[in-house]
């Protein structure tokens, strides 16, 4: 097994456990799945963010994991578990700050084993034009925004107001005109600016009253204006100009004339070395299951993941790997890791198994370690328009709501869409004390889309109106959100 990354011996901070790192990195696994079942334990407080967040952190970091684990030599597990550790934390200052805070939960001081931070440098595309930061949303902020673009007669695109949690946030996109010069190469679709605002405290919006934004951060909070009636108002905020002509603005010509040429980040791989076949096959296992977990990021998908069967199945992954990697002997390390994967696809049930065993089979090149159970027949459920199922819910609790105006991206023309994530109560043959469900449905072209903050006070009246699937009109707590959709809805809000 290769081991060119591993830092030289001696490295380690004084005063600092010589098993920390390894088992810090191991703790770190296992707070993400804790993190990512906590933020899916309760579907009223669906914190859809917080999975992608932790579930995200694996991407690149698994293999160096196994890597690292993969050793009963403890001097040498130490020393790829510090490069494992240096790498994650080099990823940027948002992701030092979770590992940090993460294993001090999890009763691991990592500070010290880490190098400082760097600071931030503005970066440079392809082309080496330089790219809009993300903005604090501060009076200033505001103020240079002005001078680019004309936010009186901006347009909202986009608007999503959302639970995480025990707090509201929402995501703004307004469609904005450019004030400067662009050039001849660019689109003549107007620029989009992204906010994202956090600690909201109040939300009006009518689809009908989308021309026209004010910005107005204080030091009391934020207060955005939309149209002549709309308003969002938070305790924080941040922006992002979308903006591929960015850098001929004033803001951009300022950051280019401090930003140093790009350089090539084409060598910065995470570090690692060969694998065993079977802790390969445990490696790519549980890196498939975290992007799973993570497409939660599309709204479409949040209802379909399995996240708690997941986490049940991976619980204390961490440690396990850290355990099979510590056997002494090449047979005995592959033997535990096939043990380990066993265990996961025990606590998955037949269905998680079933798809354990295709990752294995089609991404691993091994069909040998799981038998999946066979696959029972379904019936595939009625879209008919018959009337509502005795027992229909009540009641339900907002947990997300979209809007989307119609528009042309990438040459594609997209109508307009609204999109609700509800969580419901439990079903009729379900005992009281059943876990609430996440329920996903959307509509294009909606004729009317109303949202007002008291929609997001918990479980509230839930009136429909029109065929199971395709009704006329969503109303959740007495009008605080109003929906009717002309041409039905993606599924029953049952």
């Amino acid at each position: 097994m290769t081991d060119q990354h591993s830092p030289p011996p001696g490295i380690l901070p004084a005063g600092v456990n010589r098993g920390s790192a390894m088992a810090a990195l191991a703790a770190l696994l296992d707070r993400s799945v804790e993190q990512i079942a906590e933020a899916a334990a309760d579907a009223r407080r669906y914190d859809r963010e917080a999975i992608r967040a932790a579930s995200d952190v694996w991407d690149n970091n698994l293999f160096p994991l196994f890597w690292a684990a993969s050793t009963a030599s403890a001097g040498k597990r130490e020393r790829r578990a510090l490069t494992a550790l240096e790498w994650m934390a080099g990823l940027g200052e948002r992701r030092r700050r979770w590992m940090i805070e993460q294993a001090a939960i999890a009763g691991y001081e990592l500070e010290p084993l880490l190098p400082p931070a760097e600071p931030y440098r503005p970066g440079r595309d392809y082309l080496g034009h330089v790219m809009p930061p993300v903005y604090r949303l501060t009076r200033q902020t505001v103020d240079e925004l002005a001078l680019d673009y004309d936010l009186a007669t901006a347009a909202v695109r986009h608007l999503r107001a959302e639970r995480a949690g025990t707090r509201l946030t929402a995501f703004l996109q307004l469609a904005v005109p450019r004030r400067y010069a662009a050039g001849e190469d660019t689109p003549a679709q107007p620029a989009l600016l992204n906010v994202t605002l956090e600690g909201v405290t109040d939300t009006v919006f009518d689809h009908s009253d989308t021309r026209g934004a004010d910005l107005d951060p204080g030091a009391d909070g934020i207060g955005i204006s939309l149209g002549t009636g709309g308003r969002l108002r938070a305790a924080r905020g941040a922006c992002h100009p979308d903006d591929s002509s960015w850098h001929l603005s004033a803001a951009g010509r300022r950051a280019d004339a401090v930003t140093p040429p790009r350089t090539d980040r084409s060598d910065r791989r995470p570090p690692g070395g060969d694998l065993g076949a079977d802790a390969r096959a445990a490696a790519v296992l549980l890196r498939y299951a975290m992007w799973e977990l993570r497409s939660v990021r599309y709204a479409a998908r949040a209802d379909r993941v399995p996240v708690l069967d997941l986490c049940r199945a991976f619980s204390g992954a961490g440690g396990a790997i850290l355990a099979a990697g510590a056997r002494r002997g090449a047979r005995r390390r592959e033997a535990a890791f096939r043990d380990v994967i066993q265990t996961w696809a025990a606590r998955g049930g037949p269905e998680l198994t079933r798809w354990f065993a295709t990752v294995l089979r089609e991404h691993a090149g091994r069909p040998d370690i799981i038998e999946a159970p066979e696959s029972p027949g379904r019936t595939p459920p009625s879209r008919t328009d018959s009337p509502p199922v005795p027992g229909a819910p009540e009641q339900a609790a907002l947990v997300m709501a979209a809007w989307t105006a119609t528009h042309t991206g990438y040459r594609t023309h997209h109508p307009a869409a609204a999109q609700l994530h509800l969580a419901l109560p439990p079903r009729p043959d379900e005992p009281p004390s059943a876990r609430w469900r996440l329920r996903t449905v959307s509509c294009t072209e909606p004729d009317v889309f109303r949202l007002h903050t008291d929609a997001f006070h918990g479980p509230g009246p839930l009136t429909r109106t029109g065929r199971p699937t395709a009704a006329r009109s969503l109303d959740l707590h007495r009008g605080a959100l109003l929906v009717t959709a002309r041409d039905g809805w993606s599924a029953s809000a049952n």
